[in-house]
């Protein structure tokens, strides 16, 4: 077991690397070639130019300033200076909440550390409960500061209860005032964005099949007799993922060939050659310039004529549809409200912004969503629960004793003090750290799978997973595979009687473990995201070896989003491990603390010059966090009730179960309360936000504006004439649709706003008879 003395060589050890890290990266982001990679933000929004170095080559590489290398640390104030306004606006109220996640850990931990530390150690470590008593667990005098060290039945066990009790109303008090400020920053920040197309549009799927029209007519029939005063335009889902492909495949051609063009401007001398084989390596010798053009042209005709069958073939057309509206008050009716008798039919939702689409999920039927996601359910569950298993065994093997049995030679190197700390700080961490490296991976190819339709929904999905893998292999499995295997001879020597009675006292003591993880994976971990050593070596990897234009540069230097599938989940695990341990070892609370701290500093400074907004979805992930947060904090009432069950303690269970009802009741009266302001849209403030519009500027056009909004990006990056044409057969623009149906023999056309008159409904049963 480590004790103290190791856990402070492995806070050291972790607190050097991390300052060696912050210390690298102080360095590197002055560096001239480096300037990309660190402030990338900037490039992209075209407010940074590459910094001009003239006169020594050295120079243009190397900054040779050395006065500048004196305020190293400056980044820090730098990165907290930015108010808050100034970030959303910058960089978009997402990664403004999201950097709050960091706030509320320490809204929380800082004054629960401080309490627990000044009450609960005292309390804790004034007994000799784990020397006297249980002398047959294996223990440290980390032990001795956590409840593990109270006797069985003792009146000290009332102070933990009136711990968990304070430290619970403190996290609600604060978890509700962040919901209302959250709450009230999504409702500001939707009353004073400017227009944007998802404001005026909503997603209809399950559109029931007509033998007698086309999707692009049924919909437009349905939306002029049901929303006849708000129906604007429509652009039907159509399935161009081929087509997609195929158009990226030429881009790439594209790009090689500038890249040979260019290098023979450069030297007319000769004409470049290529080998036709495997990455250009085998094969037949051919002009570069010359296969090129040839493949290039055709491509062309290929996906030509895959557009020509996208356009023409019903196939292609899915029975799905962006719908947009003359106000933003018609789009908040129509996807706030059931549009069929049938509940299966004509199902809407507000539809994301046309950046956040995820284009490849949209020609999925809507029927077969619901097995996908059983199928997914299940994959889930076997992937969670068989990954026990190798995470158990290496656990059981990352450690001195683990070791030293598999090699027992080098039993005499691993027992020198210096290296046991490091072994015992570091490597169960390190083990567990490297396990997870590839599973946002999986989780996202899943949720792609389950066909949500937004990037936003994939990353939530995703999150939510990650959660729940991380509270049964990283918690469950670490608590009791690690500790009940390290009690197993104690168990198998005690009576019955007397299991629940170590299990009580052996299952805090695994903070050690979670110590370590703390240290690895929070604070050289928050420390290697600054570095962006991963990132910085493939940029200038790909811009020695493959950037061949401007345009491949600038994709080089992309640094991706702030990803909200991973980061937010780990922040969570951190939530959980403060809670359960807050009130059973508090020495694990500093750690948590730290790692808060470093990581808001670290990612303000991220969001401000390095992440680049994907998408926009107003804090719709806040809800999630928050039900996270409290169902961490009811994990850790009901671990409590566990410990005191163990501890004989069983008469104050009762006044944990009440703590337990309290917590629930808090949760519904906030998901009740401010819960709506994330899912729907207040119709006060979208006809508020119509009216202001219109009276700013009564003369825009709206139609154009909406019209295309939604087309695939396919057919957008062609060129006007083509993306004319697509929206010319897929979409019906005549005043009146003629149709041989029996329910209804013609629809009124668009009113005014829309671009005609509007025919009299008590037309229609006249028409009708004429066509009888």
């Amino acid at each position: 077991m480590a004790t103290l003395g190791d856990i402070g060589v492995a806070a050291a050890f972790n607190l050097l690397t991390a300052l060696v890290f912050f210390l690298a990266f102080a360095i590197l982001r002055l560096q001239p070639f480096n300037d990309r990679v660190y402030f990338s933000k900037w490039y992209l929004k075209g407010l940074r130019t590459s910094p001009s170095r003239y006169g020594a080559f050295v120079r243009r590489f190397v900054n040779l300033d050395f006065r500048s290398y004196l305020r190293f640390l400056n980044w820090m104030p730098e990165a907290l200076k930015m108010p808050e306004l100034e970030l959303i606006d910058h960089a978009g109220l997402d990664s403004a909440v999201y950097l709050r996640i960091y706030l509320i850990g320490l809204k929380i931990f800082v004054p629960v550390t401080l309490l627990s530390w000044a009450v609960l150690v005292p309390v804790n470590y004034t007994n000799n409960t784990l020397k006297s008593q249980l002398k047959n667990v294996t223990s440290s005098d980390i032990d001795m500061l956590s409840i593990s060290n109270i006797p069985l039945g003792s009146d000290r066990l009332w102070t933990h209860i009136v711990m968990a009790y304070a430290f619970t109303f403190w996290t609600c008090y604060v978890l509700l005032k962040e919901y209302e400020a959250v709450a009230n920053m999504r409702l500001h920040f939707l009353q004073s964005e400017k227009r944007r197309p998802d404001q005026f549009t909503v997603l209809v799927r399950n559109v029931p099949p007509d033998p007698d029209e086309s999707v692009s007519e049924s919909v437009e029939h349905f939306f002029l007799v049901n929303h006849p005063d708000t129906y604007l335009t429509h652009q039907v889902v159509c399935n161009a993922n081929k087509l997609a492909k195929m158009v990226k495949t030429r881009e790439k051609k594209q790009n090689w060939l500038d890249y040979y063009q260019l290098k023979y401007s450069r030297n007319n001398a000769q004409r470049p050659i290529m080998k036709t084989g495997f990455l250009g390596l085998r094969g037949e010798k051919v002009d570069a310039i010359d296969h090129h053009i040839s493949e290039i042209e055709k491509l062309s005709i290929e996906i030509a004529e895959e557009r020509e069958r996208v356009l023409k073939d019903p196939k292609a057309i899915m029975p799905a549809a962006f719908v947009s509206f003359k106000s933003r008050w018609g789009a908040a009716v129509c996807a706030q409200t059931q549009q069929s008798r049938n509940p299966t039919l004509w199902l809407t939702e507000w539809a994301p912004e046309p950046r956040d689409v995820y284009w490849p999920n949209l020609p999925i039927p809507y029927v077969s969503l619901a097995i996908r996601r059983l199928i997914m359910a299940v994959a889930f569950f076997f992937l969670t629960f068989f990954f026990m298993i190798p995470i158990a065994s290496v656990q059981a093997l990352a450690s001195i004793e683990g070791l030293e049995k598999v090699a027992p030679f080098l039993k005499p190197i691993i027992n020198m003090r210096f290296l046991k700390s490091v072994i015992q700080g570091i490597l169960p961490g390190l083990v567990l750290k490297l396990f997870l490296i590839f599973l946002p991976t999986i989780l996202m190819i899943m949720s792609k799978f389950e066909g949500f339709t937004s990037i936003s929904s994939l990353e939530r999905r995703s999150a939510t997973r990650y959660y729940l893998f991380n509270f049964v292999n990283v918690f469950l499995t670490s608590v009791v595979a690690g500790s009940a295997m390290e009690q197993l001879n104690t168990f198998i020597k005690q009576s019955a009687n007397d299991i629940p009675r170590i299990i009580g006292v052996a299952v805090p003591l695994r903070a050690t473990f979670f110590i370590t993880y703390i240290m690895v994976d929070g604070w050289a971990g928050v420390a290697g995201e600054i570095l962006m050593l991963k990132p910085l070596i493939i940029y200038h990897l790909k811009n020695f070896f493959l950037v061949k234009t401007e345009k491949d540069r600038e994709e080089a230097m992309d640094p991706g989003s702030l990803g909200f599938n991973t980061g937010e989940p780990q922040i969570q695990l951190y939530f959980l491990l403060g809670m359960v341990y807050a009130a059973v070892t508090p020495i694990l609370l500093p750690f948590i603390v730290i790692f808060f701290g470093l990581a808001y500093v670290v990612f303000r400074h991220q969001i401000i010059n390095v992440y680049n907004q994907e998408y926009e979805s107003g804090a719709a992930f806040w809800p999630d966090v928050h039900g996270r947060i409290i169902v961490a904090l009811l994990i850790s009432q009901v671990a409590l009730i566990g410990l005191l069950s163990a501890k004989h303690a069983a008469k104050s269970a009762p006044f944990l179960i009440a703590l337990i009802v309290l917590t629930i009741w808090f949760y519904t009266f906030c998901k009740a309360r401010y819960e709506p302001a994330f899912i729907r849209y207040p119709l006060q403030g979208a006809m508020m936000k119509d009216t202001l519009e219109r009276a700013r500027e009564p003369n825009f056009n709206l139609k154009p504006y909406l019209q295309n909004a939604y087309v695939h990006p396919v057919f957008k990056e062609e060129d006007e004439e083509d993306e004319d044409e697509f929206n010319h057969k897929l979409e019906t623009e005549s005043v009146l649709v003629p149709t041989k149906r029996q329910s209804r023999r013609n629809t009124p056309a668009p009113s005014k706003m829309s671009g005609a008159s509007s025919p009299s409904l008590s037309d229609v049963p006249k028409h009708s008879e004429r066509m009888k």
